[in-house]
């Protein structure tokens, strides 16, 4: 099988990966929102552990590299923590089309941080992508609101580890990174899962450990996604999470986006269809 097509493959199944991991965020019930994140983290931690075992790799990279690696984790804890509030509160698809706004934030900061190239199409696609969200969050001062822009600051802090990842690209292991964050997370989480915890029942326990399961197996995908093919190829069939969590969150809750969410969704999809087709055509030019 061609390299290319592997890497779209990869990229689908981490996406429908982390919609069962949000599905099952959510059909974990009244657990506790610290208690939800720690188990999302804990699977994790093991895996990575054993990865970075096995490619006999540091399990906390250099001591010039902390500061990355701490700002990183934090940052994707956050998110995560953001992106699961959204998750409980909000639907599924909505949730999930808010955080898919992190690779646009990701281009900002890094023109501003890592002083990259700055391109014509950035302005049009950043301009309805914004516009996408006002239409999903739907501003009110209604409950609705606070999940909608913790879904929307969810997309902000990932999208600042992923510009942190840029510059630990060349730096440290993939495995290392992916230990020291979940490492970090669970070091946070414990203590304020015990603050509040509450012991789950069975069926509430099946879905922690899926939800940790599910996100394990979504970012191994993602990680080979980008092994087997550039991200200027295969970043675009990250939105079929969109698609893929519309689906679960009818078939197992009946949920159907409002016109103004749909309408939001379709801007935010054509704004990555577009930066992608520019990158790639950019990347053909040049090569």
């Amino acid at each position: 099988m061609d390299d290319k097509i592997k890497g779209m493959l990869f990229m689908i199944s981490s996406a429908f990966f982390f919609s069962l991991m949000a599905a099952a965020v959510k059909l974990s019930g009244d657990i506790p929102l610290f208690q939800k994140v720690f188990f999302r983290n804990f699977i994790s931690l093991f895996i990575a552990l054993y990865v970075v075992k096995k490619e006999n790799v540091s399990l906390f990279g250099k001591k010039e590299n902390q500061t990355f690696l701490l700002a990183r984790s934090i940052f994707g804890l956050l998110g995560v923590i953001l992106h699961f509030f959204a998750i409980n509160n909000l639907l599924l698809a909505d949730a999930s089309i808010l955080n898919k706004l992190s690779p646009f934030f990701v281009t900002i900061f890094a023109i501003i941080f890592l002083k990259e190239k700055f391109n014509k199409i950035q302005i049009p696609a950043f301009i309805m992508v914004i516009l996408g969200a006002i239409f999903i969050i739907k501003p009110t001062f209604k409950f609705t609101f606070i999940p909608a822009i913790s879904g929307f600051l969810s997309a902000i802090f990932a999208a600042a580890a992923y510009t942190i990842l840029r510059i630990l690209r060349d730096k440290e292991h993939s495995s290392t990174i992916v230990f020291y964050f979940s490492f970090v997370s669970i070091l946070v989480m414990l203590p304020l899962m015990m603050l509040n915890y509450k012991n789950p029942s069975l069926s509430q326990w099946i879905w922690l450990l899926a939800t940790g399961i599910f996100a394990a197996i979504a970012q191994i995908s993602i990680t080979m996604a980008y092994r087997y093919a550039p991200a200027s190829e295969v970043s675009i069939y990250d939105y079929t999470n969109i698609i893929f969590s519309s689906i679960l969150g009818f078939l197992l809750w009946s949920e159907i986006p409002d016109f103004y969410s749909v309408l939001g969704g379709i801007l935010i999809i054509i704004a990555g269809y577009i930066v992608f087709i520019y990158n790639k055509k950019t990347k053909e030019d040049v090569g």
